[in-house]
Formats: C-alpha cells, structure tokens, sequence
C-alpha cells in the first residue's frame, strides 16, 4: 500500500531502473566531423578508383583460370557482394548525417545572408533618403551656373548703364574692379 502511495503523490520523485546493459557513450560532434570526412572521401574519385581496383582484384583472383591459388570466394562472389552491401549500408547513414549537418550549417548561414541583407537594405533607404533630401536641399541653394547667369546680367547692366551715362559708375569699396 505505502508503494502505491509513493507513485500517486507528485511531491516524491519517481524510481528509476537501471539498465542492464549501458548505452555507449559518445561525442556526437566528433562523430559528425567523422561522417562528414568518410563522405567526403567517398564522394572522390580516388575511392572511387580504389574501389575499381579492389573489385577487380577479388575478381581476378577469385577466378578458376591462371596459376593454382586458393579461393575464398567462388564465381558467383557472394562474399564479395556481402562486403559491397555492407559498405553501402554504412555509407549510406554516415552521408546522410554529412547532408543534415551541411544543411544545418546551410540554414546557419542563410539566416545570416537574411540579416546582412535587411540591414544593406535599411542602409541603402537611409542613404536614398539622405541623397533625396540633400537633392531637395540643392535645389534651394544656388548654383554655380545660376550665380555665373546672375552675375553675367549684372554686369550686363552695368555696361548699359556706363554706355548710357558715359560715365563708369560710382565705385564702391571692398569692390574687386578698378
């Protein structure tokens, strides 16, 4: 009765029952860098040759014709079938953890390309915005062809004026003609 107790009531921590056999530990980081560098090699042209020459090998020496040898596996090569499936079933699990892990690192830095681009983005808007107001701000100020324009009228008059009068016209100080 007091064991049933013990289960019903939330306040008492539940037992726990210890496995008869461990799960092995291991560091799954360096698991992952592990399967990453076994598919990457064989995703090489070099395996790939090895593995030519090693089929070729077994074959040829498996073969009844040529010099007397032993055999350790006859024509149909169920051995050598055997070791080719269990690679591939090897391969298979370790180059896909390699795709999900690439694929991590892949959203990684798509999330960062994202960031890096909202903020050029907001950048190039503040700068549009700043060149749209100096812009409006220019368009106030006069220029230098409107001052020459100005100036060239000016002058213009000025030369009427003595050309009507005769006389140049009174000169001011601080004024750069003489």
């Amino acid at each position: 009765m007091a064991r049933e107790d013990r289960r019903t009531r939330l306040d008492s921590p539940v037992e726990t029952r210890r496995p008869l056999v461990r799960r092995p530990e291991y560091d799954p980081e360096l698991f992952g860098r592990a399967a990453e560098r076994i598919a990457r090699f064989i995703g090489t042209a070099r395996f790939l040759v090895y593995m030519t020459v090693f089929i070729i090998v077994w074959v040829l020496w498996n073969l009844p014709y040529g010099p007397e040898r032993p055999q350790f596996d006859p024509y149909p090569f169920i051995f050598l079938t055997l070791v080719l499936s269990l690679q591939a079933s090897y391969a298979a699990p370790l180059i896909l953890l390699a795709q999900n892990r690439q694929e991590g690192r892949d959203r990684v830095n798509l999330e960062q390309d994202r960031e890096a681009n909202a903020r050029a983005h907001a950048d190039m808007e503040f700068l549009a915005r700043e060149v749209a107001g100096l812009r409006m701000g220019l368009g106030e100020v006069a220029t230098r062809d409107f001052l020459r324009s100005e100036l060239r009228a000016l002058l213009g008059e000025l030369d009427e004026r003595t050309d009507s009068d005769g006389e140049p016209p009174p000169r001011r100080e601080g004024s750069p003609r003489t």
